[in-house]
């Protein structure tokens, strides 16, 4: 598809927004983003785009596979910056849509916390495809005044007292993650479990069933489920804690020794960005790991990006909002990863759901 005919088409829909400083002349480079709403606010990005000659077209995605989708359908060679999940990565690799990232071109990556440099997600033959951008955890939260103590992965799968009181996401990769985590498989074999650990997870599976008020699909309708006291306590993402918190229930947040899922979405560039557009959208790369944008995200997603650029710039409380106060919290990450097996996961969670 044409460059030029992909920007005409996408801004004839509403989930596009260009933006510059205004009045400005047509730029020597335009660029455009697929992304998450939530990362391109434009104060996010003014100081940027008042520093630069460029414009900045931005499409907003609603799943990693709508964008993965749109790059194999041909938007590639179109689209200049991406945003996808760090465990998402390789399925953009194998289908070659992808370039390395040019560390050269980025100086803020210096500063990946190391939990990030360590990892071998986002990399494909030593080189990185998709470099960490901002991340988070998706704990148990719980209703602490309806609720004994600290709750564990066990809660889901042992005791009656909150039978038909809890939830879990009804998403097979993490529901089956929990359930390895609570078996104490062992992080290197979770992905890649055979036939007797797959049999022992559907058993635990089960049992965790009968115990459910629901499996969840919308953190709105969990967050009223807590706030009526369906639900005592769930897998969940974080924004329930804080929701219900400012309206004045007693909210807890759990991170489990067993592991806690963490999750991390990266930028990459696609394989046909080359010349001045590169080198923008490189300057673009290094902009959102600095502390600029970091500091806007930290505020106002709230969000933590993958390097310390900003850290010394966000108050205290803050920093405990996204994760980044005490980092010893990413020590027990488990990180999403693309079972071989996937088909035979989600075939398994769909059986303990029917039964």
């Amino acid at each position: 598809m044409d460059r030029r005919l992909f920007l005409k088409s996408a801004l004839a829909g509403t989930a596009l927004g260009a933006f510059g400083p205004a009045g400005r002349a047509l730029a020597a480079t335009d660029l455009l983003w697929m992304t998450w709403e939530n990362l391109a606010k434009d104060d996010y990005l003014a100081p940027f785009l008042d520093s630069h000659d460029v414009d900045l077209t931005k499409t907003f995605i609603g799943t990693d596979d709508e964008q993965f989708a749109k790059l194999r359908a041909g938007g590639a060679s179109s689209v200049d910056l991406i945003t996808p999940g760090l465990d998402k990565v390789s399925y953009y690799t194998a289908s070659d849509l992808l370039q390395p990232i040019d560390f050269d071109k980025v100086p803020n990556a210096k500063l990946l916390y190391d939990t990030f440099k360590k990892t071998d997600l986002g990399k494909t033959d030593g080189q990185t495809y998709g470099i960490p951008f901002y991340w988070g955890i998706n704990p148990i939260v719980y209703r602490a005044d309806l609720m004994d103590g600290e709750p564990d992965w066990s809660v889901f799968f042992e005791g009656d007292k909150y039978n038909g009181k809890l939830a879990m996401r009804d998403y097979a990769l993490e529901g089956i993650m929990i359930a390895a985590m609570y078996l104490g498989i062992p992080r290197d074999e979770m992905f890649t479990m055979d036939d007797k650990q797959l049999a022992e997870v559907k058993k635990v599976l089960m049992i965790q069933k009968s115990k459910l008020r629901t499996y969840w699909n919308s953190i709105g309708d969990l967050t009223n489920l807590f706030a009526t006291g369906e639900v005592v306590c769930a897998f969940s993402w974080v924004p329930p804690y804080y929701d219900l918190k400012e309206k004045g229930l007693e909210m807890g947040m759990a991170k489990p020794k067993q592991g806690v899922i963490g999750w991390c979405d990266t930028i990459a560039v696609p394989k046909g960005v080359e010349g001045a557009r590169r080198d923008a959208v490189f300057e673009l790369v290094n902009y959102l790991l600095g502390p600029t944008y970091g500091k806007k995200l930290a505020y106002g997603g709230p969000y933590a990006q993958s390097t310390s650029a900003a850290r010394d710039e966000i108050d205290e409380a803050q920093q405990e909002k996204i994760f980044i106060k005490d980092l010893s919290v990413m020590d027990n990450f488990v990180w999403k990863q693309n079972p071989p097996r996937y088909n035979d996961w989600v075939a398994l969670w769909n059986e303990v759901k029917a039964s």
